[in-house]
């Protein structure tokens, strides 16, 4: 399992991006999004280090 990488196609389009072996992008969200739904649920399990949108975080 890959980290995310935070990436910035355009300026102030801010996404998660996580790459395949060979370096290819495999899933893009949205920053905004992702942030979002985080604090909108109680976490259960903590997440690895870069690993946020795999688990929870404790707030």
């Amino acid at each position: 399992m890959s980290k995310r990488e935070l990436i910035e196609p355009t300026p102030g389009d801010k996404r998660y991006a996580r790459r395949d072996e060979e370096g290819r992008f495999t899933e893009m969200v949205d920053v905004g999004k992702s942030l979002a739904q985080d604090q909108r649920r109680q976490a259960k399990h903590e997440a690895p280090k870069g690993q946020g949108d795999r688990g929870d975080r404790r707030h």
